[in-house]
């Protein structure tokens, strides 16, 4: 579920796209499409990803992916004129986030899923909001916490203790999996914070810094992937199409698309609550169509997750709410 993680947690996401203020308002109607389209190819990504670890390597799912995900962006980039020689002075900020945001981060999800049922795995990313607050509150001054944020971050975290339930020993979940899904949240997270520091400020498309990320990326990843064996997905229909289509295209390209239109239509507010979304429809994926065996905590851990997660977004609403109670009217209306 790339995008939803990066786009969500990153500032330059949330900005109107430059181009779409000049045409006339698109359909809400079709807006609330793309949200539930941003949900379910998000949850589905978990599957997809699953299939192909079976035939693959992690770093080779993520290369494949990040080759199939660049081409949307790029050529909606490309249309939207928003790529630029003089972005290049900046190329070690996008480097960096290439690396957090795109290539850390799907690499260590692409491990935890290999060790754990797909809907568990999709379960646990639902917990990115936490660790991406977590880092901010330990490396951004104004991020503070307070009661809710407080008991959200409490909440989402024994939500994950009851998935790990390390308790259990050898016959439970695979801790490493867990471990490697909490690895991914965190470099979300730091992503989150270097965006805020570094890139928010340099005020760039968020179409060109997507396209940035992701190229980087995936000439980063070229470069490390040892690709001896990579074509034996392409010998299996479902792991093929799940990985090009449905991971690649769809889940990481056409996704970051309905994010931008879903946040120039309906707004930032509410994009984000695409959260909520693919952690149920991976559970509901694993559970009904491939037959994971769902221990009956798991569905108590999903409710602390998303808890947590909705008290931390009404933490961050409230605060910023006021904040806005307090600031001097403009003339001019508001933004």
């Amino acid at each position: 579920m790339c995008a939803r993680n990066l786009l969500l947690e990153q500032g330059p996401a949330h900005r109107q796209i430059p181009g779409d203020a000049a045409g006339p308002s698109p359909s809400k109607k079709t807006a609330l499409l793309a949200f539930l389209f941003l949900g379910v190819i998000w949850g589905s990504n978990f599957i997809f990803m699953k299939w192909a670890a079976e035939l693959i390597s992690p770093a080779q799912i993520v290369l494949l992916r990040a080759v199939f995900g660049f081409l949307p962006v790029f050529i909606y980039a490309l249309a939207q004129g928003t790529l630029r020689w003089q972005h290049v002075r900046h190329t070690h900020h996008f480097a960096v986030m290439s690396l957090l945001a795109i290539a850390i981060y799907y690499f260590a999800f692409a491990k935890g899923i290999a060790l754990l049922p797909s809907s568990i795995a999709g379960l646990l990313s639902g917990a990115i909001p936490l660790f991406t607050f977590l880092c901010a509150w330990l490396f951004l001054r104004e991020e503070h916490i307070d009661l809710p944020k407080a008991a959200g971050v409490a909440l989402g975290f024994l939500g994950v203790l009851l998935i790990a339930r390390p308790w259990l020993g050898s016959g439970g979940i695979d801790v490493a999996g867990v471990a490697y899904m909490i690895a991914g949240s965190v470099s979300v997270g730091c992503s989150f914070v270097y965006a805020r520091k570094f890139i928010t400020p340099l005020d760039l498309p968020a179409a060109a810094l997507t396209t940035y990320q992701i190229g980087l990326a995936m000439v980063f990843l070229l470069v490390v992937t040892d690709l001896d064996g990579i074509n034996a997905v392409f010998r299996d229909t479902r792991a093929w199409i799940g990985l090009v289509l449905g991971l690649g295209l769809c889940g990481t390209g056409l996704a970051y698309l309905a994010y931008y239109y879903v946040v120039a239509n309906l707004g930032a507010v509410a994009a984000s609550g695409v959260t909520y979304i693919p952690p149920v429809v991976a559970l509901l994926i694993g559970a009904v169509l491939v037959g994971d065996e769902i221990h009956p905590l798991t569905y108590v851990a999903m409710i602390l997750i998303l808890s947590g997660v909705a008290a931390l977004q009404f933490g961050t609403l409230r605060v910023g709410a006021h904040t806005a109670n307090k600031q001097p009217v403009r003339d001019g209306g508001h933004d």
